[in-house]
């Protein structure tokens, strides 16, 4: 599965780290859910580090196309509350 980081790129991930991701994606939903800044910033940047170290970066020159999109690091609440789906960032 090909992610994109707004601002970083695209890293495949293994399928098989999609429940790791979608468990701190819930995570990041319960603090946008309960306004906690805090919370909300600790757990995006928790979800964004994790993809980092479980993927594998592509070439900037790569023309996959993104399976997800992701917030950059320095996302407000707002705009990580407009791109959440039906399944958060993450689905599954």
């Amino acid at each position: 599965m090909i992610v994109r980081i707004m601002g970083e790129g695209q890293t495949e991930i293994d399928p098989g780290d999609l429940g790791v991701l979608n468990a701190l994606d819930g995570e990041l939903e319960a603090a946008i859910e309960a306004g906690d800044e805090e919370a909300f910033r600790a757990r995006l940047h928790d979800l964004l580090d994790k993809v980092r170290h479980v993927g594998k970066a592509l070439p900037d020159d790569s023309l996959e196309s993104s399976e997800l999109i992701l917030p950059p690091a320095d996302a407000s609440m707002e705009e990580v509350r407009e791109m959440l789906g039906d399944e958060g960032l993450i689905p599954g």
